[in-house]
């Protein structure tokens, strides 16, 4: 039996002799196999011959166990050097101060952090979204925003949502606004799109700022949505976002998507952009004389209106308190398309916001709209194309990734792959700079790539499209029926949303 069992751990050198169970990742896993220690060995050790070779194989294990360990050791030792570099002290050049010079390449250890919890928390917009055409809920957020964080295992984070935002689904984005099939749903004409969220007084002193965050949800189940957009740039100021200059244009799709509501729909009474802009004046009111930041964050079509409402909320000066401090203002985006022309671009970088987009090379939306007119043409043909209604330009700094150097992924061509969220934040974790070697920093599990696509390689054996509320959201009622629960209801719009309204000068009757 002895022999047997030795015999099948031979063919596998790199797993260690300490009793661990084994996971792909190096991480713990709920199997339960286990590898026999070093002691067990000795102690079922055969006749002389085979127990000097089993003890000669499993100390040459041990030493490369060792070595792993020291490498393991060195690397703890670099990451605390870096980490002695406190966040508290360095947030504004993290977010954008000096345009991220210097921090890109090689990638900066604390950059890095920031860029994947910002990430996470866009990430959270999709995990809390129920996407399920037969469950009555389908366009809303799984949980009331009081437990929002705790329930998606976040409250790490230390942040409390202070409000959800809701868009209406009139807008002709079929593959973005998700519709129930039952007659009697939470709402027929809206959707929820994202929410705001305060740092709690603990993160705040960790920090080093009271940071407002917003999160926007995007599209992960098919990219078709380009194909909705219609493609056409008109000025910012035609749906009455203030813009003293004409020329300055965006998408029209994602103008409309930001600007329109539906006054018969309690959730869309107040358009998107009046949520944000009622939300972040109070919020500044309410933390006046505290050092703030204002970050916002979004994948896809959620990065679009990350950089619309960072405009929106610069241009209409809600960045500056009441005794003129100005608040800083980044948007750290994923996966984001064009939003506007040369002259937004230019627009956006005069009122000081920063923009970091990180971007898969191999995603095509980054590359849309503005497939033949952009930022890559000559400055003197895009001069000559820049009244064009489809002529765009990228905003900020752009940091490419490439899944091609992750050992842990497919080599596919799935265009969904390439533009998976998850996938960008476990390239984030293994990325240094231009050049270097991918090496995970952070321990962040690669399996989460998994969960809503099939990515990872099949050697890993973690299933693709993995994650899914248990029994579908299925529960079994008191006389044995397997039905929907039902859900709190959600909140709307707080009450003083129409008086900040008045105060800014959008007040209309609702």
């Amino acid at each position: 039996m002895a022999i047997s069992i030795y015999s099948t751990l031979l063919p596998f050198p790199k797993l260690s002799v300490s009793s661990r169970k084994y996971h792909p990742f190096g991480g713990s896993n709920p199997s339960n196999l286990t590898i026999p220690t070093t002691s067990t060995v000795c102690t079922k050790a055969l006749h002389s011959k085979t127990s000097d070779s089993l003890t000669s194989i499993i100390t040459e294990l041990e030493k490369e166990s060792l070595n792993k360990d020291d490498q393991n050791k060195r690397q703890e030792d670099i990451n605390t050097t870096h980490d002695e570099r406190r966040l508290s002290d360095v947030w504004r050049e993290l977010h954008g101060q000096d345009d991220w010079v210097g921090l890109l390449d090689p990638m900066d250890p604390l950059l890095r952090s920031e860029l994947i919890r910002y990430g996470e928390m866009a990430q959270a917009c999709y995990d809390a979204f129920d996407f399920d055409p037969f469950s009555k809920y389908c366009g809303s957020c799984r949980f009331v925003h009081r437990s929002f964080f705790p329930s998606l295992g976040m409250a790490h984070h230390g942040y409390y949502v202070s409000r959800y935002l809701f868009a209406t689904s009139n807008i002709n984005l079929p593959n973005f606004f998700k519709k129930s099939r039952w007659p009697k749903v939470w709402s027929k004409n809206a959707n929820w799109i994202g929410y705001v969220a305060v740092s709690d007084d603990e993160t705040t002193a960790r920090l080093g700022r009271r940071d407002i965050s917003i999160a926007w949800r995007g599209t992960v189940t098919r990219l078709e949505w380009i194909v909705d957009l219609m493609d056409f740039l008109k000025p910012i100021s035609g749906n009455k976002i203030p813009c003293p200059d004409p020329t300055v244009k965006v998408e029209s799709g994602f103008l409309d998507l930001y600007t329109d509501k539906d006054e018969t729909c309690r959730y869309s009474t107040f358009s998107a952009r009046e949520q944000i802009l009622t939300e972040i004046k109070r919020l500044v009111e309410k933390y006046s004389g505290e050092e703030l930041s204002i970050t916002i964050t979004g994948h896809s079509l959620g990065s679009a209106l990350a950089i619309l409402s960072a405009y929106d909320i610069t241009e209409t000066g809600l960045n500056v308190t009441a005794d003129g401090q100005v608040v800083p203002v980044s948007v750290l985006s994923f996966a984001g398309p064009r939003v506007g022309n040369v002259r937004f671009k230019e627009r956006l970088e005069s009122l000081g916001v920063k923009v970091l987009r990180v971007v898969n090379v191999h995603d095509v939306v980054p590359k849309s709209p503005g497939l033949f007119f952009n930022e890559h043409v000559a400055p003197r043909l895009m001069k000559l194309a820049e009244g064009l209604p489809w002529s765009y330009s990228h905003v900020g700094v752009q940091l490419e990734l490439d899944h091609k150097n992750s050992p842990f992924l497919k080599q596919t061509s799935d265009p969904v792959c390439a533009h998976n969220l998850e996938a960008h934040l476990h390239l984030l974790d293994g990325y240094h700079g231009k050049g270097h070697r991918f090496v995970l920093a952070s321990g962040r599990d690669p399996a989460l790539v998994n969960k809503a696509s099939d990515f990872l390689k099949d050697h890993y054996l973690v299933p693709p499209y993995w994650r899914q509320d248990e029994n579908k959201g299925m529960v079994r009622s008191k006389d044995g029926r397997w039905i929907q629960p039902e859900r709190p209801k959600l909140d709307d719009h707080p009450e003083d949303t129409h008086h900040h309204l008045k105060q800014l000068g959008l007040a209309s009757d609702h």
